[in-house]
């Protein structure tokens, strides 16, 4: 099996873009009043020791689910695959966690909803390219 490494720093790159709209504008305040961040904590945190792993991460998680997509499928095909990754597996994953943990479900239509759109990304943009 072939990785298409162009494709997987596409893919990797987007989930940077669709975090600073998701985490932004869609549902930023929601989401740090619901984890308890502040713009004052954001401000402090060190952002190369934050982006630096989260790329790294989000590099391995695209290798990792292009070789579970393969070759032969188009893009259509390669988001369908990625909504129910991110629905089933990732954001069903979180549900667990935070029904034991008791934490709200706004916060996990937040994350879980985050995952699913960008393993739906992944999925296209893995199969597309």
């Amino acid at each position: 099996m072939e990785i298409n490494w162009i494709a997987v720093l596409v893919a990797s790159v987007s989930a940077f873009i669709l975090g600073g709209i998701w985490y932004g504008p869609l549902f930023g305040k929601k989401w740090m009043e619901l984890v308890g961040m502040t713009e004052e904590k954001i401000k402090d945190g060190n952002m190369a020791m934050i982006y630096g792993p989260v790329l790294i991460i989000n590099i391995f998680a695209c290798a990792t689910f292009s070789m579970f997509l393969g070759n032969e499928i188009d893009w259509q095909t390669g988001a369908l695959y990625g909504f129910t990754a991110g629905l089933f597996w990732v954001a069903g994953a979180f549900g667990v966690q935070y029904l034991f943990e008791r934490r709200p479900l706004s916060l996990w239509l937040i994350n879980g909803g985050y995952n699913i759109v960008q393993f739906t990304l992944f999925g296209a943009i893995l199969a597309g390219l």
